[in-house]
């Protein structure tokens, strides 16, 4: 599956960004989702992920209660809708698809544990 993704920008803190990944390829709908994050000279985190059906959701607490992840398997599209933005979340944000047909979740939170990589869309958010 290729993934693309869009929607970074810079933003001040306090505000609202919404990204979007646009997936082709493989069935959608046969894999969990997600987003992660890497910050200049830090390693990739965990953000937020989605299962297949969309009817789970997880996230890291950095960002629990201001981020939600959603998909519309009818648009190949996942989306992270990020509100109170602040300057720590200033980041690359990559989306991730895991290969998993049999629609299990497996709650993936590793960078490991996902097959594909979309290329990373800049969010700056500043004082």
């Amino acid at each position: 599956v290729q993934l693309q993704a869009s929607g970074g920008g810079l933003v001040q803190a306090g505000g609202s960004l919404r990204l979007s990944c646009a997936a082709s390829g493989r069935a959608f709908t046969s894999h969990a989702m997600a987003w992660f994050r890497q910050a200049p000279g830090k390693e990739r985190e965990f953000v937020a992920a989605i299962s297949q059906s969309g009817g789970r959701t997880t996230y890291a607490d950095s960002v629990k209660g201001r981020f939600t992840i959603s998909r519309d398997n009818a648009k190949n599209t996942v989306y992270l809708q990020m509100n109170s933005l602040k300057p720590e979340d200033t980041a690359a944000y990559y989306c991730a698809a895991d290969f998993k047909p049999d629609g299990t979740w497996y709650n993936a939170r590793m960078v490991y544990e996902y097959d594909y990589w979309g290329q990373g869309t800049l969010v700056t958010v500043s004082s």
